[in-house]
């Protein structure tokens, strides 16, 4: 389901709450006002009997006959009255106590009728009137009592109704609210954290959310692009290797250059003194020119594995030895710079869980950075030991080149961003962030402008192994 659908599902079933509510809350102050109607009646009609009872006292202690003039009046208006609202009063007190009222107030219409006609005073007669009028009047005080509780009662249950419907409401909208943002939430964070990953080098898919939402069809998206980035960065990778390889180039010619001369000299010469040359000799010859053999063997193989696209391949390693090849590739470029490399490779160090190459890659990267931020010559200075968290060892990496200006520092992982113009692509340094965040380690930059640069590597230290490097 939608986000949207749910929000609006949410949004009806608390508005279907609202209106119930009110509809309810409608109907009671409907009955209410008519109870309270009914109750005005009544109230005029008990005053009427009331001015009855007193002119029916005078009529008795006074023998005055417009007494009863006036209370034949008022019967009359008393009936016109109910007439007039006999439905209200039906709706409130039902139709068989308006019959019976209405039988009362006749009966004691007839009694006051017997009573004119009467020529004396007749006790009788006049007992039979208190007894009619006691009848009507508190029948009717009654009726109106009862409708003041039933107003009462009404008030006090809508009152206590409306209070539990308004928490009701109020909790139900909280819940349903907090069901569906925690759903939305839930995806945010994960979209946030996939999103930091990425910016970090890890291109992980989003496991186990599952929805047929909005967020389902961006995680989806996410996914993909994550796929899409790792084969990206693969192929950044290898165009890096590439680049560098170009220069290498000088190095590695001048690497199997030596090896070849010193083999043809060795021919030549071993040509010239065959025939004095002694069993042993030739031997010694021969085994001179394997070892030179050797040497253009590890140089090319090396470069094939420097060059070649593999998968990561994460293995105990000894990071000085890594350090020490990726040295050798780049140190006849290091030596036509006139770069004086100092080497202080800690010899206590634990192993690291590397990918050799991928590690390789970086160090020939920065290394290859260091050189060209000295073109007139300069030192460079690659260390080893153990870090502050014994759990990582670091790389240090410093050069006493141009360095990098300060407002450039906070970009210089960035892909794409160089210092070099036109000369650089700017993904060296953003690939090699990217390795070193997949090895769970961490990269950080420090230099000053005409003092030089530093690269620190971080790598976290092999675990399974207690051993240290022997």
């Amino acid at each position: 389901m939608k986000i949207e659908q749910k929000i609006i599902l949410s949004n009806i079933f608390n508005v279907a709450l609202i209106v119930l509510i009110g509809i309810f809350a409608f109907q009671n102050l409907n009955l209410i006002l008519t109870k309270l109607r009914f109750v005005e009646i009544a109230d005029d009609l008990n005053a009427s009997f009331l001015e009855m009872r007193l002119s029916e006292k005078n009529y008795f202690l006074y023998h005055d006959e417009s007494a009863l003039s006036d209370i034949r009046k008022k019967i009359d208006d008393t009936a016109k009255s109910i007439e007039l609202a006999k439905d209200d009063i039906i709706r409130v007190i039902g139709e068989k106590n308006l019959q019976e009222q209405e039988l009362y107030l006749k009966e004691y219409s007839e009694v006051i009728e017997e009573v004119r006609r009467a020529k004396s005073d007749d006790i009788q007669l006049e007992a039979k009137l208190r007894a009619e009028g006691k009848k009507l009047k508190g029948f009717s005080e009654s009726i109106t009592r009862l409708e003041r509780n039933a107003v009462n009662d009404i008030i006090s249950n809508s009152k206590r109704i409306l209070f539990y419907s308004f928490w009701a409401i109020l909790i139900t909208a909280v819940v349903v609210s907090h069901f569906v943002s925690q759903r939305i939430l839930r995806s945010l964070r994960e979209i946030e954290r996939q999103a930091k990953s990425i910016s970090e080098g890890n291109f992980n898919k989003i496991e186990g959310i599952k929805s047929n939402d909005e967020f389902g069809s961006v995680i989806a998206a996410i996914n993909s692009m994550s796929g899409e980035l790792r084969n990206r960065e693969e192929q950044l990778i290898q165009s890096k290797k590439l680049a560098s390889i170009g220069v290498l180039t000088a190095g590695v010619a001048h690497e199997i250059t030596n090896p070849l001369n010193n083999i043809s000299m060795i021919v030549q010469t071993y040509t010239e003194l065959y025939k004095k040359l002694s069993s042993e000799e030739r031997i010694d010859f021969m085994n001179k020119v394997g070892k030179e053999a050797e040497r253009i063997k590890e140089v090319v193989q090396n470069l094939l594995d420097f060059s070649r696209l593999r998968k990561p391949d994460l293995k105990e390693t000894d990071i000085n030895m890594v350090i020490e090849k990726s040295f050798k590739l780049m140190r006849n470029t290091i030596e036509v710079s006139n770069i004086d490399v100092k080497l202080n490779l800690d010899d206590g160090l634990l192993h690291v869980f590397i990918d050799e190459h991928q590690i390789q890659q970086v160090l020939v990267n920065i290394i290859s950075n260091a050189v060209q931020a000295m073109p007139e010559g300069g030192n460079l200075f690659i260390s080893t030991m153990t870090g502050k968290d014994k759990d990582f060892i670091e790389i240090s990496i410093a050069d006493t080149g141009k360095g990098i200006p300060p407002e450039f520092l906070p970009h210089i992982f960035d892909p794409f961003f160089t210092t070099k113009g036109e000369g650089g692509t700017g993904l060296g340094l953003s690939v090699s962030y990217g390795i070193i965040k997949n090895h769970k380690g961490g990269i950080r930059v420090e230099s000053e402008v005409g003092v030089g640069t530093t690269f620190i590597i971080e790598l976290p230290v092999c675990k399974s192994s207690g051993q240290n490097k022997v």
